[in-house]
């Protein structure tokens, strides 16, 4: 069993990170698997209401890919994708954005709240200003997948306001576009890499079903824990990072050099990985600094 002095010698050993970190902003980007496992869920917003508390001041933006294709199925709607990009119709759009924002969205806030923070929900829209994206087939062509968007603008407004009255904005990936107002589904990487250059947060953290960058994809113990953004670019060169990886990546690079201080790939599957990768020397995923 734990004592309590080595429950006061955890305290203290968190007390420079606490002090460094105090009213600093944290955007973290939850996706992945610790999307799906309702478990988890709860844990990580536990944390973040750990880092409310604390005195940081955290914005989440969620995915929920896996929730949208299953409300689609129910719906009678196949889930189509061209070059990884979901294909959303005009009927599709309307269960994505009551998926995204009307289920996910509230769950988080009500979450945090039932653990003594204090959240408040924001429709993606009233952040995010988009632009039409096209898919690539398989010939190469550019074809129209619908409403799809991509990040134009980020009107942080909203987003200030809250953190101002001490709140923890939870944001869903749906875009305005610029010109229509028509509500699109973005990318939630692409869309909280796109905040982050506007808000310029201390941290911008990737929670998702990967522990970080991996040497080699198959060997969890080829972790590599800190790159620099140059190094990082090299990794992309060279082939060690690779598919779905490289829009990430680059997403964070700009991240970086728009302002961010560090940039972090967690495993939210595993317990408490939020504070493990900020409050301990060592970290637990991948920072790219």
């Amino acid at each position: 069993m734990t004592t309590a002095a080595e429950k006061a010698a955890v305290l203290i050993a968190a007390l420079p990170y606490l002090q460094r970190f105090r009213g600093k902003t944290f955007l973290i980007k939850m996706g992945g698997s610790a999307m799906d496992d309702p478990q988890l869920v709860r844990e990580v917003m536990r944390d973040i209401v750990f880092l409310e508390v604390a005195g940081i001041k955290p914005v989440i933006v969620h995915g929920g890919g896996k929730a949208i294709s299953a409300a689609m199925n129910e719906a009678g709607l196949e889930a189509k994708f061209i070059g990884g990009l979901r294909v959303t119709t005009a009927e599709a759009i309307e269960i994505v954005d009551r998926t995204l924002h009307g289920e996910i969205n509230q769950g988080l806030v009500e979450t945090i709240n039932d653990f003594g923070g204090k959240a408040t929900s924001l429709h993606g829209s009233s952040v995010f200003s988009a632009t039409q994206l096209l898919g690539k087939n398989d010939q190469g062509d550019m074809v129209d997948i619908g409403r799809v968007g991509q990040v134009a603008s980020c009107r942080i407004e909203d987003v200030q306001s809250a953190l101002s009255a001490g709140l923890v904005p939870v944001i869903s990936p749906l875009g305005s576009h610029q010109d229509t107002r028509e509500i699109h589904n973005i990318n939630a990487d692409l869309a909280a890499a796109a905040l982050a250059c506007a808000l310029k947060p201390a941290k911008l953290v990737y929670l998702s079903d990967v522990p970080g960058l991996l040497r080699d994809p198959s060997d969890q113990s080829t972790l590599i824990e800190s790159v620099t953004a140059d190094e990082a670019e090299a990794l992309i060169d060279d082939g060690t990072i690779s598919g779905g990886m490289i829009p990430k990546i680059t997403s964070a690079l700009e991240a970086l050099e728009s302002g961010v201080e560090k940039v972090h790939f967690i495993d939210g599957r595993t317990p408490h990985t939020l504070l493990l990768e900020i409050f301990t020397r060592s970290g637990i995923g991948t920072e790219i600094r």
